[in-house]
C-alpha cells in the first residue's frame, strides 16, 4: 500500500512541498468534517504515541492527546520531570529507547537539533510540536484557518506583527512562501527575522509567486492585509527581555486602529495563543503592575471582535495534528499529491 507520507517526520515546513502541505491542510479540513459528523476515523488503532514536553503547553498537549485518541492510538505524556533527555541521558539514547516502545514521537522543546536527533535515531515519525526555530504543526492549523475563511490560499496577504525573530514568524514566513501566500513581517528593525530565514523564504517565493516583505512601517506593512497575526512579545526563555520588548513593541500592538489601517473590511485576526489582552491572569497583573499596561500584543477589543478567529485556529490545531499523524503513521493510501 503506497503512501508518500508514510514514516516521514514533520520537523520543519521547508522539508515539504507546496502540494504536500496543501494535502495536509485539505486532509485536516476533511477530518474536521468527519469529527463534526461523528464518523469514526481510527487510522492509528493500536498505536502508541509518546508526547515529549520540555516546554509547557495547553493547545499542543490537548491537540495531540485528543487527536491520537480519536485516531485510536494511546498517547503517553512525558513532561520535563518525567524524562532524562539531555540531562542524564543523551537525546540519541532516548530516541533509541522510545523508538522501540512507541510508534510515533511528538517533541516540544527548545533545540531544533533535538527534534532532528530524535527523528534520526528513533526509527519512527517525529512531529515537531514547537522548537525555538520552527512551529510546523501550528502552521498547518494557521493556513487551514485561512483557507476556511477565504476558500483559497494563493494570493492572500498575511501580516505578522510583533517579534519578527521568533519561531512563529519564521514558520509563517517560510510556509507562506511555499504556499504562495504573501507574508509581511512588521517589526522594529532590531527584531527583523534572521537573514537566513528571509533568504530561504525568498527562494520558495520565486517558485510560488508569493511576495515577501519585512518592514518596520506599521501603516505601510498592514495595508490590504487579509489576516493580521499577533503573537506574544516575549517567548519562553526570554523573560529577561520583558521591559525592553514592552517599550519596543507598543507601536506594533494589534488594535482597532491597526485594523482600520488595513483598509480591508474582510481582514481577520489570528493569534496562536495564549494572548495577553487583559489582566485576568497572574501574568497580565504582573505586566500591569510593573509596566502600567493592561494589554500587550493585542487589545481586548480586537481580541473579542467579530473579525477574530483565534479560537477556530486553536481548534484547528487538533484537526491538523490528526491529519499529520494519520498521514505519516496510518498506512493510508496516498500515492502522490
Amino acid at each position: 500500500m503506497q503512501n508518500i507520507f508514510q514514516g516521514r517526520s514533520l520537523l520543519a515546513e521547508k522539508d515539504f512541498t507546496k502540494d504536500e502541505l496543501m494535502y495536509l491542510i485539505d486532509f485536516a479540513i476533511h477530518l474536521k468534517e468527519l469529527k463534526k459528523k461523528g464518523v469514526p476515523h481510527r487510522y492509528l488503532e493500536g498505536k502508541n504515541i509518546a508526547l515529549l514536553f520540555e516546554k509547557a503547553s495547553t493547545r499542543t498537549r490537548a491537540a495531540f492527546t485528543v487527536a491520537a485518541t480519536d485516531l485510536g492510538a494511546h498517547p503517553e505524556y512525558l513532561g520535563k520531570d518525567d524524562i532524562q533527555i539531555g540531562n542524564k541521558e543523551s537525546v540519541e539514547d532516548t530516541a533509541k529507547v522510545l523508538g522501540r516502545m512507541f510508534d510515533g514521537i511528538e517533541y516540544r522543546g527548545f533545540k531544533q537539533g533535538n527534534a532532528e536527533v530524535l527523528a534520526e535515531h528513533s526509527g519512527v515519525p517525529v512531529w515537531n510540536g514547537l522548537t525555538d526555530e520552527w512551529h510546523p504543526t501550528q502552521m498547518i492549523a494557521d493556513y487551514m484557518t485561512l483557507k476556511e475563511n477565504f476558500g483559497k490560499l494563493e494570493g492572500l496577504t498575511l501580516v505578522y506583527t510583533g517579534d519578527g525573530r521568533n519561531n512563529v514568524a519564521n514558520s509563517l514566513l517560510v510556509t507562506g512562501a511555499i504556499l504562495g501566500v504573501n507574508v509581511t513581517i512588521v517589526t522594529p528593525e532590531s527584531l527583523f527575522p534572521d537573514e537566513t530565514v528571509v533568504n530561504m523564504a525568498e527562494g520558495f517565493a520565486e517558485t510560488s509567486g508569493a511576495v515577501i516583505k519585512i518592514t518596520d512601517n506599521v501603516k505601510d506593512g498592514v495595508r490590504n492585509a487579509d489576516a493580521l497575526y499577533a503573537d506574544v512579545w516575549v517567548s519562553m526563555g526570554e523573560e529577561d527581555k520583558f521591559e525592553e520588548r514592552v517599550k519596543l513593541l507598543q507601536p506594533y500592538q494589534v488594535n482597532t486602529e491597526m485594523l482600520a489601517a488595513t483598509e480591508n473590511d474582510k481582514t481577520i485576526l489570528l493569534h496562536c495563543l495564549p494572548a495577553f489582552h487583559d489582566t485576568k491572569t497572574d501574568y497580565g497583573k504582573m505586566v500591569e503592575s510593573k509596566f502600567g499596561i493592561s494589554e500587550m500584543e493585542i487589545t481586548d477589543e480586537a481580541f473579542r471582535s467579530s473579525q477574530a478567529r483565534q479560537f477556530d485556529q486553536a481548534e484547528n490545531r487538533m484537526h491538523s495534528i490528526k491529519a499529520i499523524m494519520a498521514a505519516t503513521l496510518g498506512q493510508l493510501f496516498i500515492p502522490r499529491v
